[in-house]
This record gives structure tokens, C-alpha cells and sequence, in this order.
């Protein structure tokens, strides 16, 4: 992030450590600081549900250090919350622990709070900074960045994935091929496990039969969304094995009679003309779904850039074999949306952004 301020830069260092478990809630980072620059307490969001960092931060703070708190600063990177949801509101715990000196890095922009908990501060005499003030300065490397997307935009953050061969191929039409290397694979798994869900169409989900889940990397396996318009999906694949919470939108009709004694299925109808992706984002964003994975197929990932529906794609390039020369291209981005580039042995990982 490269804030000034290094306190901040820790609590947002702090902050990433929850990414994935606290969505769709955002994931915060606080730090204490007493009046000789000394850290005496800090914490980030605990899983969804959880307490929230300024809590864990305060109660981190060591029982001969507590007279402290009243002549210290607490650093968070979103404004403390100012309402009763599943914890109580942190702005009432910041004035119960009589700390004078606040430094929010971000107003949050939930109507719930939207700086009034730092009016309600200011109005007890605490001195509250607001270092940045609204959330379009936040920086695309922001632990915040899904929860801004999420409540500006109603609709999951949304992450394409696809790996594309040295000549432009995502893959063969009738058989699944192998691009990524190992090394790919688990970090791939790793962003799985800090996603809510993750989406394939109907012929990635019958020509591949993954398993969309996190098998190689520690923490959950998101909720699986499966694209099955007109029900052509074989009730043997993989994803229909009934271990995770799986969402098959389709149009119209009844639920699957193979299905009906599985809880983890969930039938979504829907009708597919120009706006079924705006539907059914709209639909997930009502599920608590905060960040979205799409890996897939070509079509539907085309279909994700050509209406805008993106905020990353994180691209592989195999820079050796396979070498297809023919089949299923690789969707294409505009280079002025490349972030950065990461080499990973023989892969190289482009990353983009949906400015």
C-alpha cells in the first residue's frame, strides 16, 4: 500500500492475514500504539461472525500495559463500526477504553456507519485522522478493496482465473488438457480458499469434471456455482457429489429428483437473456457471496469481459509445452489493464485490473 504512515501499513499487513474467512465482510487490521511509539496491542477481523480487529487488538493489549490505552492511538484501516450486527459496535469499545487518539485509514462506506462513528468519537473528545477519505483511493493491493466493490456495486468482487498455452489456447475442445505447473496448482488452491464461491460454465463443467475445491492449500473450499441452462449436466460429475454447497442456476423448471435428499444443492431459476449474469451476480451478492472465482470456460469468461462483469483476471501463460495450435482461444484483455507480472518456474502470471 505504501502509506506514510507505518503503523497503518502494519494494521493493513495485519489485515490480509483474514482474507477469506471474513467475507463478505472486510477484513481489518488495528494497532495500538502508546505515547513512546511502542505496540502494545494489535489484531485483525477473526473469521465472519468473529470479533472485529479492534477488539482483538484491545484484548491483546497486556494487563500491566491497559493504564496505557488512555494516552495511546489506535491505528485500523476502516472506520470502527457504529451498529449492532453479529458484535457490537467498536466505536462504543474505543470509548469505553478511553483511547484519545484514533487514525482511520478508510470512511466506511456501509449506509450503517458511513462516518458516524467517527462523528460520535469527535462528539466524546477523541481526536479522530482520517488519512484517506473516500474508497475510491483505496489501492487495488487493499484487503478492502471486495467489501467497497461489494456495497458500491451490489455484486460479488469478481476474479476471472483462466491458463492459456504459449500460442493463445485455453484448451482443446474435446479433451482436458494439463497447462499449469504444480507450483501453480497450490497457489491457484490458495486463492480458492479465500474465495466465498467459485463459477465454471456448462462445458468446462463437462468436458473437465472438476472438483472445484481447495485441495492443496490450507483453510475452506468455497461454495461451487455451476452455469447448467439446460440441464445437460451429468448428475456423476464431480461437482455434483454433494460434499459442498453448490448453486446450479438454470431456466425454469424443477429441481433435479437425484438431488432432492442432498441439502448442499441449491437450485437457482433463472432467465437467460442479455442480463443473466447481472441477475445472477445480483443473486449472489443476496447469498453473502463477496468474492467470486471464475474459472471458466472460455464463453462464459468472454461473456464476464465483454459486459465489464470483472474487477482481476489473474492469466497463466505456459512459456513451454503444450503447444496446441489449435483450439479453444484464450480470452483476451487490454495490455493497459496489465498490473504486474509474476514468474512461477515456467508459468508466468499476468495479472489484470478492471480499471
Amino acid at each position: 500500500m505504501n502509506f506514510p504512515n507505518k503503523y497503518i501499513n502494519r494494521c493493513l499487513d495485519l489485515a490480509h492475514r483474514g482474507i477469506g474467512s471474513t467475507s463478505p465482510n472486510p477484513s481489518v487490521g488495528a494497532v495500538i500504539v502508546d505515547a513512546q511509539g511502542r505496540i502494545i496491542g494489535e489484531g485483525w477481523t477473526s473469521p465472519y461472525g468473529g470479533a472485529h480487529a479492534e477488539v482483538n487488538a484491545i484484548n491483546a493489549v497486556k494487563s500491566e500495559d491497559v493504564p496505557l490505552l488512555q494516552t495511546s492511538t489506535i491505528y485500523v484501516t476502516l472506520e470502527p463500526c457504529f451498529h449492532f450486527g453479529k458484535t457490537p459496535p467498536c466505536v462504543d469499545l474505543i470509548l469505553r477504553s478511553k483511547i484519545p487518539h484514533v487514525v482511520v485509514a478508510y470512511i466506511d462506506p456501509f449506509p450503517e456507519v458511513a462516518g458516524k462513528s467517527i462523528e460520535k468519537l469527535r462528539q466524546n473528545g477523541v481526536e479522530v485522522e482520517v488519512l484517506v477519505l473516500t474508497q475510491r483511493q483505496v489501492t487495488p493491493s487493499s484487503s478492502l478493496l471486495p467489501f467497497f466493490t461489494n456495497i458500491a456495486q451490489k455484486r460479488p468482487y469478481i476474479i476471472l482465473k483462466w491458463a492459456e498455452t504459449a500460442d493463445g489456447f485455453i484448451g482443446q475442445s474435446d479433451k482436458a488438457i494439463a497447462i499449469s505447473n504444480v507450483y501453480v496448482k497450490r497457489l491457484v488452491h490458495k486463492w480458492r480458499s479465500e474465495a466465498d464461491a467459485i463459477m465454471v460454465g456448462t462445458e468446462t463443467a463437462a468436458l473437465d469434471n472438476p472438483e472445484l475445491t481447495n485441495r492443496y492449500y490450507y483453510g475452506k473450499s468455497p461454495k461451487r456455482i455451476v452455469i447448467d441452462r439446460q440441464r445437460r449436466l451429468s448428475e456423476k460429475l464431480h461437482l455434483f457429489d454433494g460434499s459442498i454447497e453448490t448453486f446450479i442456476y438454470t431456466e425454469g423448471g424443477t429441481s433435479n429428483a437425484h438431488f432432492d435428499n442432498f441439502h448442499n444443492f441449491n437450485y437457482r431459476f433463472v432467465a437467460f437473456d442479455d442480463n443473466f449474469l447481472n441477475t445472477i451476480l445480483a443473486d449472489l451478492y443476496t447469498q453473502k457471496i463477496g468474492i467470486l472465482f471464475v474459472e471458466g470456460g472460455a464463453r462464459l469468461l468472454n461473456t464476464f469481459i465483454t459486459k465489464g462483469l470483472w474487477d482481476e483476471a489473474r492469466v497463466f501463460v505456459a512459456s513451454k509445452n503444450p503447444v496446441i495450435k489449435n483450439g479453444i482461444q484464450a480470452p483476451k484483455l487490454p495490455f493497459d489493464y496489465l498490473d504486474r507480472k509474476v514468474q512461477i518456474i515456467d508459468n508466468q502470471l499476468l495479472v489484470f485490473r478492471n480499471a
